[in-house]
């Protein structure tokens, strides 16, 4: 299973709101995103992106997808 880790990685950079997120993307990545799309990235998990936003985050907090995006395998029943 796949978790949207963005407002852990935000937090650990001192980022607290969608709009500070904005600026940075503007800022740092030369990228803009709606705020319903800002909105939608920070209260749940996405399901697809567009490339070219996936590198503008990476690009504007200074990670990785894998810091994204952090697999889990699924659990699996004992004596399976």
């Amino acid at each position: 299973m796949l978790v949207w880790m963005l407002r852990k990685v935000m937090a650990e950079r001192g980022i607290w709101t969608g709009a500070a997120l904005a600026r940075l993307l503007k800022e740092k990545a030369g990228y803009s995103l709606s705020a319903a799309s800002i909105s939608a990235l920070l209260t749940g998990q996405p399901k697809q992106m567009k490339a070219d936003t996936l590198d503008a985050l990476c690009t504007a907090l200074e990670c990785t997808p894998s810091d994204l995006w952090v697999h889990t395998p699924p659990k699996q029943e004992e004596g399976a």
